[in-house]
């Protein structure tokens, strides 16, 4: 008597009535098009065949074409996991690339984790990709890749492509989806305005896991969702553009900040989920805020789970270790020359400007791509083709990203975190460059810390220190940062580099925040440094907010929002930021006093500003400036005003310029100099 078979066990619930995104929509219309088209009913299979891996792609010819090629910048869509209907039935579709496989499974927790239930199919085109569709999965399951290699080698991997990763320390993939109701379609319509090159910019540089703490429980981190009523109001009332999150691409080793990067598709699990991401993005672009997000291409963790040594073989790192390994970070270096990896790597800058509605992307460690002999000693490197220390693949692949992105999202910005004097990092692929849209003035910001820790009594000996990047300002689009890496590793707060007792101390940061805010080029402050936090950041700690109780610390907070509101609003500071005609000193080589004066420029000179800088404590009465233009000139920013927590020490009302020739100009104003202070005058 022949045997009954067996039905299909029915779909759960909760899988059927999760809501796929739009590919896996696509999918399933394409799905039941083909049925429709062939006119044959799906085949009844038995319980037991329900529960193996069926056969099943996503890929087509051309994808594969392109992937080998280095050209598929949508592989997010294609490897992974992704809950799809096939056959009738909702599971979901995996699929990996390890072409030095010779088996690869499934483990999770639905099969027991056994590595012999669930193989994956092996592409027969040469592509190195295993895939298969498991039914009955679905949603917050969590797996790993089971690898044999062809070396013997019996490996348990995350997937590379992972939407969500379990909290660490735990190190599984999760199947999930990034589907989610944006509710900014304003922003994204208009945001090409906020990200010019000629309005303004300034950033506040968050560590999400130590810019605030549950009071009650300071262990926890707080959430997305929670963060977004707490920083996105907060932000916005101090007056920045933009906020930039260090990595929270998920990451095995917190102490690492996020720069050890393990699962580059999924945001750190640490914080929520990807949904809540998309709300705090969501939250700040409402705000009218743009969101900058750390990007890590140049290096990746030697974890066992994670990409090093993935299919037995050299998968992702270069596997000559002179390009392969970082000797600074004991980490492993991307082979740029490999298609994949090129493939892999811009793909995914892409799922972030496109499925978290990203407005920038920050890409750390650029310095460390450009030169095969970073960090290394002679006879630890290779020369290039040419004989150079220039690595001309990763040169190449930068290149090749950077055209993705503003190919892609004309509208959003890539900016480099880049040390060196290497030509062009900020100027168009086809003049050249490299094709970021702006480069961190690391100099300037090395010098002025440098110039400012100095007792003013001194500074007049170091007086090139401030006004040497003027020499090479407009060689590149620079944003001027005081980033997270000034703060740390017994360095100090920004607070604490400053020199004299506690009222100097104050004074010089307010100072130096007004020398930022009117140098040429956009902006970048690190959390903690807009209200003069008293200890160097602790990664492990909430930010010192209780000293917003003390009036000095007000006084800085209320520097900064000044700042921002004057760099916004005053078209001088940001119109030519770039551009060396909205830069004019009118004097630079005062040295014995200390002093400087210059005026900014934007497109009509009625918004010519002049910038006075007092760097000692010595208030000046009757100190005569030349000003551009005959006429009342009116102090709109002093850092020594009371509101501030400075002396008071500002010129109350308008000045009536005299014909009296000063700095090369025919025309001149008396001033009162504050102490360690700088004025700002605008023609009224």
């Amino acid at each position: 008597m022949a045997k009954k078979a067996i039905q299909p066990e029915p779909v759960p619930a909760e899988i059927k009535a999760a809501k796929p995104t739009k590919t896996v929509k696509a999918n399933v219309v394409k799905a039941k098009a083909a049925t429709v088209k062939k006119a044959v009913k799906p085949k009844e299979r038995t319980y037991d065949e329900w529960k193996a891996v069926v056969p099943y792609s996503r890929f087509t010819d051309f994808d594969i074409g392109l992937f080998q090629s280095g050209k598929h910048y949508k592989l997010y869509e294609k490897f992974g996991s992704h809950v799809v209907e096939h056959g009738g039935v909702i599971g979901t579709y995996f699929a990996v690339w390890a072409p030095n496989a010779h088996y690869v499974s499934v483990i999770a927790n639905f099969n027991g984790w056994n590595k012999g239930s669930h193989p994956l199919y092996v592409r027969w085109d040469g592509s190195g990709i295993w895939e298969g569709f498991i039914p009955n999965v679905g949603n917050g399951e969590v797996y790993k890749y089971f690898i044999n290699s062809t070396t013997g080698e019996d490996l348990e991997k995350s997937d590379p492509f992972a939407l969500r990763w379990e909290v660490p320390p735990l190190t599984g993939s999760i199947v999930a989806d990034t589907f989610y109701e944006w509710k900014d379609a304003s922003w994204m319509a208009n945001r090409y305005q906020h990200n010019a090159l000629d309005k303004p910019y300034s950033v506040y540089e968050v560590h999400l896991g130590s810019w605030a703490r549950n009071w009650e429980s300071p262990d926890d981190f707080y959430t997305y969702a929670q963060l977004a009523d707490k920083m996105v109001p907060y932000v916005k009332e101090m007056g920045f553009t933009h906020v930039e999150f260090m990595p929270i691409m998920e990451h095995p080793y917190y102490p690492s900040w996020g720069y050890q990067v393990s699962g580059y598709f999924a945001a750190s699990s640490r914080y929520g989920t990807p949904q809540q991401l998309m709300y705090l993005i969501e939250e700040f672009h409402k705000a009218g805020i743009g969101v900058i997000l750390d990007w890590v291409p140049s290096h990746f963790p030697g974890d066992a789970m994670a990409l090093y040594n993935f299919d037995g073989s050299h998968l992702y790192e270069h596997a000559d270790e002179r390009k392969g390994f970082h000797p600074d970070w004991k980490s492993y270096i991307f082979n740029y020359g490999r298609n994949e990896v090129r493939a892999f790597l811009i793909s995914n800058a892409l799922f972030w400007l496109d499925r978290y509605h990203v407005d920038g992307l920050r890409v750390d460690a650029v310095a460390s791509m450009l030169y095969l002999d970073y960090s290394r000693k002679a006879g630890e490197w290779e020369p290039n083709v040419f004989g150079g220390n220039e690595n001309l693949e990763a040169i190449s692949f930068l290149k090749e990203f950077n055209e993705a992105c503003y190919g892609h999202f004309p509208d959003t910005q890539t900016i480099a975190e880049e040390s060196t004097s290497f030509t062009g990092v900020s100027r168009p692929v086809f003049l050249g460059g490299l094709g970021f849209g702006m480069k961190w003035m690391m100099g300037w910001m090395h010098d002025t810390i440098k110039y400012f820790s100095n007792d003013p009594i001194h500074r007049k000996f170091h007086h090139n220190q401030l006004t040497f990047s003027m020499i090479y300002a407009f060689t590149e689009n620079f944003m001027l940062p005081f980033s997270h890496d000034e703060v740390v590793y017994g360095k100090g707060s920004m607070l604490r580099k400053m020199p004299g007792d506690e009222w100097q101390q104050f004074a010089n940061l307010r100072l130096m925040y007004s020398y930022m805010f009117t140098h040429p080029g956009t902006k970048l402050l690190f959390m903690g440094a807009e209200f003069g936090q008293g200890d160097e950041w602790n990664y492990q700690h909430s930010l010192q907010w209780h000293v917003l109780e003390y009036p000095n610390h007000q006084g800085v907070s209320e520097t900064v929002k000044m700042l921002n509101h004057l760099y916004k609003t005053e078209p001088a500071l940001y119109e030519k930021a770039f551009d060396p005609a909205g830069f004019e000193w009118i004097d630079g080589g005062n040295a014995n006093d200390s002093v400087l004066v210059y005026t900014r420029k934007g497109h009509d000179a009625k918004n010519d500003l002049v910038i006075v800088l007092n760097m000692t404590p010595v208030s000046r009465h009757d100190f005569r400036i030349g000003v551009p233009a005959a006429g009342n000139w009116k102090e709109i920013f002093n850092s020594d005003a009371q509101n501030f927590w400075g002396s008071g020490i500002t010129n109350t009302s308008a000045l009536k310029s005299e014909k009296v020739s000063w700095h090369g100009r025919d025309n001149s104003i008396n001033i009162i100099l504050p102490p360690l202070g700088a004025s700002v005058f605008k023609k009224v």
